[in-house]
């Protein structure tokens, strides 16, 4: 308390002065319609510049479960179009002969978040926090929006590892996009933004900038999931006629991406091993 009346007794001069100042302004702002419609001006500015800037900050905080959201609805979307692509099969039917392997669902999709990524290394992986419980099990594509992520190595009960298109033992069929040219994509180690497509047939119409996708000859990755653009032929009368890919992917900025099942892959499997 004494601390409070050595305050005022220390300050009554400016405290004085400071209740003029807001007496003076009061009445100026209440009976001069100007210097109110200013203040008002200014005031709105102000206030409307800190909830402006709240409002990025809530959104930015808000950023990560606005993205799971996201992710979670198009891996909704993708599972319906699957099941609508089935449903189409079937009003083509002919219910007179009727061959139901035609007409199955072949792929859904699970949304996993990242919560490791490897990129620098020469034998890259990524984790998820996703797992068996999640229907995840080993040999199962992974990609984004952007295009391929690699293909699922290890499953625990709630976790993956996935081993990274930048890993040296990656292997993985592509083909040039909208042709029936393929070859084997890989890693040389070097350039995380680059891998090698080799194998390719030297009859192929390759050129700078055009676009290498999936060829869904495996029972991992479906057809057509993108990868991404020539950027140097090399070696182009050789026998592999490698050509260096520029990934649409980012591999060291990743977050949520899209597990692949193939329903039909255990069938597959059974059968190129039967002998």
């Amino acid at each position: 308390m004494q601390q409070i009346i050595y305050f005022f007794q220390k300050f009554k001069y400016f405290l004085f002065f400071l209740l003029l100042e807001i007496i003076a302004l009061s009445l100026t702002f209440n009976n001069l319609d100007f210097h109110r419609s200013k203040f008002v001006n200014s005031a709105n500015n102000l206030t409307g510049g800190f909830y402006s800037q709240f409002s990025n900050i809530s959104d930015f905080l808000n950023l990560r479960s606005e993205n799971q959201k996201l992710s979670e609805e198009n891996t909704y979307l993708k599972n319906l179009l699957a099941k609508q692509s089935f449903l189409d099969s079937l009003n083509k039917i002919d219910f007179t002969v009727i061959d139901s392997s035609k007409f199955r669902q072949k792929y859904s999709y699970i949304s996993a978040k990242i919560i490791n990524n490897n990129y620098s290394k020469q034998f890259n992986f990524l984790t998820v926090n996703k797992g068996q419980k999640d229907g995840i099990s080993k040999e199962m594509a992974a990609f984004n929006s952007k295009g391929i992520i690699g293909i699922t190595e290890n499953t625990s009960t709630n976790y993956t590892r996935i081993q990274s298109i930048l890993n040296r033992d990656s292997r993985i069929n592509a083909r040039l996009k909208n042709t029936n040219y393929f070859g084997t994509l890989s890693w040389d180690g070097k350039d995380y933004k680059t891998v090698q497509l080799y194998d390719i047939p030297r009859q192929a119409p390759l050129k700078i900038g055009d676009t290498i996708e999936t060829d869904g000859k495996s029972t991992i990755f479906p057809e057509g999931i993108l990868i991404g653009t020539i950027s140097k032929i090399n070696n182009g009368n050789t026998a592999d006629n490698k050509v260096d890919v520029t990934l649409f992917n980012d591999m060291s900025n990743l977050g949520y991406i899209y597990i692949v099942k193939n329903f039909d892959k255990i069938e597959i499997k059974n059968l190129e091993n039967n002998e």
